[in-house]
């Protein structure tokens, strides 16, 4: 069996604050150095095993998923802000939330969303000022966050809806800001857990905006309720999904899994919509290419249908998902122990798997920093 390589304390310590600003050089640095697989101790007691192997990723993921959990960092760490919703839960209780809001990603489903989507999108390019330097990423991260909140709520039957949205949005930014301080710099968690000493930029100054966002979101489902509409929109299909038993979803639950799609829905969009716009205009030729995708559209075809006879530009799309996705590691937890590619799995052991380095391995990809 290989023996894993373990990057020395010292080197940890020594580029820790190059970790918190950015934790990619730190991971690609060590994957050149150790090879495809490699393992670290941020602190005492704690030991993460680092991966862009292939074989160990699908091993993990898929063929043997079932011996996987999501760790503490996704189910604690990550849920104390967006509650136990997909994104934060393992087991029996993550399939039966997933088979119960599953419709909603349906084809026909997506496809009733694409007007909205469509609206959202002619609204803030009417926005944009072109005779300006812009900064790309607040018009995605605006965009995209409007898409989620109107493809969740419809506008027309709550009061002062757009300024619950902004303040969600207010919410959801910094809630993300503290988390990413806990989770890359985890020593100073006694720091951010008392208010007193770090303030504004604490944990419980974050949870309690958290509460905030659930008091905003249960108000919204009890006017809901209350008003007896049924646009269709994710909001209407959550509330009227029903679990094998027939029970519904309770608004506890209901809220985790609304606060989930605002977080995975929203900024991981922005990020990817960001870069894209980053590559084509790096890559004038793609741009022609891909107008040239749009000039040839069937304008009597449903807007999911011309997207769909658009292959330029979906290989545009995934190659940035591929260059930079925008989730970019993933976690796991070996229930019992296991052995993979010559590697023993501990039981308990946790593994991070980086799909940014995986997709930059020039043994795969060929060319592979190339757009």
């Amino acid at each position: 069996m290989k023996e894993i390589a373990q990057v020395p304390a010292l080197t940890f310590l020594a580029k820790s604050r190059q970790i918190y600003k950015d934790p990619l050089p730190f991971h690609r640095e060590n994957f050149e150095k150790y090879g495809n697989t490699f393992k670290i101790s941020p602190k005492p007691g704690l030991m993460i095993h680092f991966t862009c192997d292939e074989k160990i990723t699908q091993h993990i993921l898929q063929k043997n998923q079932k011996n996987y959990h999501k760790s503490s960092l996704q189910t604690e760490d990550l849920g104390k802000y967006i509650g136990h919703g997909l994104l934060t839960e393992n087991g029996e209780k993550w399939r039966a939330n997933r088979k119960l809001i599953q419709p909603a990603f349906y084809k026909k489903s997506i496809n009733n969303f694409m007007a909205t989507m469509d609206v959202v999108v002619k609204e803030e390019l009417d926005r944009i000022q072109l005779d300006k330097i812009t900064d790309v990423y607040a018009i995605f991260n605006n965009l995209a966050f409007k898409v989620v909140a109107r493809s969740l709520f419809d506008f027309a039957d709550i009061e002062n809806l757009e300024q619950k949205i902004s303040r969600l949005q207010e919410i959801t930014e910094q809630a993300q800001k503290m988390l990413i301080k806990e989770l890359r710099i985890p020593w100073m968690k006694w720091y951010f857990d008392r208010e007193w000493l770090s303030g504004t930029n604490s944990v419980p100054h974050a949870l309690a905006m958290v509460d905030e966002a659930r008091d905003i979101l249960r108000i919204i489902i009890n006017n809901r309720r209350d008003s007896k509409n049924e646009p269709g929109d994710l909001l209407d299909m959550l509330l009227h999904s029903t679990y094998e038993d027939g029970s519904h979803m309770d608004d506890d639950q209901l809220v985790d899994e609304i606060l989930v799609l605002f977080i995975a829905g929203h900024e991981t969009t922005a990020n990817a919509l960001s870069f894209a716009a980053q590559l084509l205009a790096h890559h004038p030729e793609t741009i022609e290419k891909a107008r040239e995708d749009v000039s040839k559209a069937n304008l009597d075809e449903t807007l999911m249908n011309q997207l769909m006879a658009m292959p330029y530009l979906k290989q545009c799309v995934e190659e940035t998902l591929r260059l930079y996705p925008p989730a970019y590691v993933t976690d796991r937890v070996a229930l019992e122990a296991d052995e993979c590619e010559d590697i023993v799995i501990e039981k308990e052991s946790i593994w991070l798997v980086s799909f940014y380095e995986m997709h930059r391995r020039k043994d795969l990809w060929g060319k592979s920093r190339s757009f």
